[in-house]
């Protein structure tokens, strides 16, 4: 067999010198055939136009609806626990007791007080009261009667001393009397008058005074005696009893915490521009952390001001919870409903390449089989779509799958089912 390998082999030291004037001069007889360019096999298709409605997405964190962590209003051991944590409770139930024997003894005290100024008040408003007003009455009676005589006896003796029958001095003995009596009469009424108008209700107003304040001691006296009664104030379940019984319970520090976890609030911060898509009443998703699905919830609460710390809005999603499978304190991500738009231009938005500027970009495949960018503007985002304002048509074959990293003007090829591919005449495959 003839060497074929001769036609290419020269002598080392011509083959240096040539390889060094003309590098990429080929030798004769060892020329090689350019190998086809590489295509890069993508998953693409057009975009689609359909109803699109936009998804809020934030971290939130499970809260009840209502909690109560009870606090004594007075330092106290406790006597006795009557519950335990994760007994269910009702508004108003006793949930433990504070040693009360000394307060239990001052309202005894009070108690009596108050006894003592209500039979005062009686005596004075049904006995004493009335007894002076009729004594003064019947003074001034007796008074008026007096004077009615000695002014007709006046009268009398003027009549017969006129006529010389008596001498002047019985005259004058009966008009000292008359004046005694008027002076008499004068006092009466006046005592009358001020019984009326002062005594009689300074009297009364006294014997009220003394009954009304020591009701308020008696008032005082029992409340010191509920402070020792430690109620919910809620229906719920207790979740918190940090103490044992015989250790004291100090005022203002939670003695039992309550919550009702029946139904329980995620509470998300969103920002501002998004806050605006949401209406109380809407449906909502929240997906626990750790759990095989979402629950349901809805939106309940969009607050009217931001948070000044974060400028974004706090938003409460309500959420069922009678069987107890939620937790409170539990981080979880909600997804709420926003704006809609009934026919939209849409694509995945895993089709979407963001640009260092803040734009947004797609990859398309071009007529003659390579990959183009475009500058797109986007709109509302939901299921995993994305709504195209400007930059694609609906015939534009987009890049779904295999963009990211990919070079303008790279040759692919379509690997999604339903897609028809570039043609031949376009520079398809080769």
């Amino acid at each position: 067999m003839k060497d074929m390998s001769r036609g290419c082999r020269l002598p080392v030291r011509r083959l240096l010198v040539v390889a060094a004037m003309i590098p990429f001069a080929l030798v004769p007889g060892c020329k090689k055939e350019a190998a086809p360019e590489a295509e890069v096999a993508v998953q693409a298709a057009h975009p689609e136009q359909g109803p699109i409605a936009a998804q809020i997405e934030a971290d939130a964190v499970l809260a009840p609806i209502a909690q109560a962590a009870i606090e004594p209003k007075i330092s106290a051991p406790v006597e006795k626990f009557l519950v335990q944590r994760g007994a269910r409770v009702k508004a108003g139930q006793l949930l433990a007791v504070l040693e009360n024997k000394d307060l239990t003894a001052a309202a005894m005290d009070n108690k009596g007080s108050y006894m003592a100024a209500q039979a005062t008040f009686d005596t004075t408003t049904k006995a004493t009261a009335p007894e002076d007003m009729l004594r003064a009455q019947s003074d001034l009676d007796q008074a008026k009667a007096n004077l009615e005589l000695d002014q007709s006896i006046v009268k009398s003796r003027k009549q017969l001393f006129a006529e010389g029958a008596i001498p002047g001095r019985d005259l004058d003995t009966a008009a000292a009397t008359l004046v005694q009596a008027q002076a008499a009469y004068d006092a009466a009424a006046q005592h009358l008058e001020s019984m009326k108008g002062v005594s009689h209700a300074a009297a009364l107003q006294a014997a009220q005074g003394q009954l009304t304040s020591a009701e308020g001691r008696l008032k005082d006296a029992d409340a010191q005696v509920s402070y020792s009664e430690i109620r919910s104030p809620i229906d719920g379940v207790v979740t918190e009893r940090p103490l044992f019984a015989g250790e004291t319970a100090t005022a203002g520090t939670p003695l039992i915490t309550v919550m009702e976890t029946s139904t329980l609030i995620a509470k998300a911060h969103v920002d501002v521009s998004l806050a605006r898509q949401l209406k109380v009443g809407e449906e909502a998703e929240v997906q626990p952390l750790g759990a095989a699905s979402p629950v349901k919830g809805t939106v309940s609460l969009v607050s009217p001001a931001a948070d000044p710390g974060s400028t974004t809005v706090e938003v409460w999603i309500r959420i069922p919870n009678k069987g107890g499978a939620l937790i409170v304190g539990v981080p979880v991500k909600v997804t709420m409903a926003g704006v809609s738009v009934a026919q939209a231009l849409k694509i995945p938005a895993s089709a979407v390449l963001p640009g260092e500027d803040g734009s947004k970009s797609v990859m398309v495949i071009a007529g003659d089989g390579t990959a183009q960018r475009k500058k797109v503007e986007l709109g509302i985002s939901g299921d995993g779509d994305v709504q195209v304002l400007s930059g694609l048509s609906a015939s534009d074959v987009v890049i779904t799958q295999g963009s990211y990293g990919l070079d303008e003007g790279t040759r692919v090829k379509q690997a999604a089912a339903g897609i028809d591919a570039p043609d031949a005449k376009g520079g398809g495959d080769n």
